[in-house]
């Protein structure tokens, strides 16, 4: 459990600095260039991100039961899931409605994905990574929202082609994930 914590206080410690230390975050910014801030800030996260993975793994070879979730809580979580895929390329998709209305669809494609997950698992392991990216993206979503009214960010209007666009991609990669991916590279059937 150790390795799993580790890896999400580095990965999300660094995706935390604009929310506890913007000022701190800037002046690095300043003093190595945005290029070397830019190419630390990855090599960090991706060290967080493999701590992580490798953490949850090896969590789930001493699993420790916190409470066994209805079935159709198990099932639900797919639609979050796929409510998670939309909004995380509503984010990318340029001019859609989604992006438009919510402002960080990829943040709450985070909180969508951890709630989901919280509802179909019951394991240590999977409170602590879920339930922590779950409260990360609460705050995050509530610290960006304020910060767009101080600035006044206007976000570009959608459009029903970027709105389709949206959805497509974001249908066709669940699928892919849901029915192939999650397994592989997890190792649990989403769908059984």
């Amino acid at each position: 459990m150790s390795v799993l914590i580790l890896g999400l206080l580095i990965f999300l410690g660094m995706h935390s600095l604009r929310i506890f230390a913007n000022d701190w975050r800037n002046r690095q910014i300043a003093r190595l260039g945005e290029k070397r801030w830019k190419g630390l800030f990855a090599l960090a996260s991706i060290i967080g991100f493999v701590l992580i993975c490798w953490g949850f793994g090896l969590a789930r070879q001493h699993p420790v039961l916190l409470y066994v979730p209805p079935m159709p809580l198990r099932h639900l979580n797919t639609l979050f899931t796929l409510i998670a895929f939309v909004l995380f390329f509503a984010a990318r998709v340029p001019r859609n409605h989604i992006k438009a209305k919510l402002h960080h669809p990829q943040v709450l494609a985070v909180k969508v994905w951890a709630f989901g997950h919280l509802l179909a698992t019951g394991m240590l392991h999977d409170v602590v990574l879920f339930g922590t990216f779950l409260l990360w993206a609460i705050v995050l979503f509530a610290v960006s929202r304020r910060r767009d009214r101080t600035a006044g960010t206007v976000y570009p209007a959608g459009s029903i082609k970027g709105d389709v666009l949206t959805v497509v991609i974001g249908v066709v990669v669940w699928v892919v994930f849901a029915l192939w991916l999650h397994l592989w590279l997890i190792g649990v059937n989403p769908m059984a």
